[in-house]
């Protein structure tokens, strides 16, 4: 994997515990890079993604598709208690828009 294609969704956050900043990587969720700044954490995240996708390829093994280019059908489903149920309908019905509309305008908040 070169860099050029490398389309991983990435983040570094501080950790309290370790008292360094983590690299992270959505698509690898067991892997993670410690270091003592943002910038070393995701170059060291970038490092170890590469080599673990080089050893799945070498080995046959299917490697996890970048999130950012899955295609989504924009479906979900959602349980909610009853109640909440209800008072989403009474919103949407006095809006005069539909419950998906209503629930994805909260969503999107």
């Amino acid at each position: 994997m070169t860099a050029k294609k490398d389309k991983y969704a990435y983040r570094v956050l501080w950790s309290e515990e370790d008292q360094e900043y983590v690299g992270l990587c959505s698509e690898f969720g067991s892997l993670s890079w410690l270091e003592s700044t943002q910038e070393k954490a995701l170059k060291g995240i970038r490092k170890l993604v590469s080599e673990c996708v080089s050893d799945l390829n070498k080995n046959g093994e299917e490697v996890p598709s970048p999130i950012t280019v899955r295609d989504y059908s924009g479906k979900f489903m959602v349980r909610v208690p009853p109640e909440i149920h209800r008072q989403l309908a009474v919103q949407a019905a006095e809006s005069g828009v539909s419950l998906n509309r209503i629930a994805s305008a909260k969503l999107a908040r």
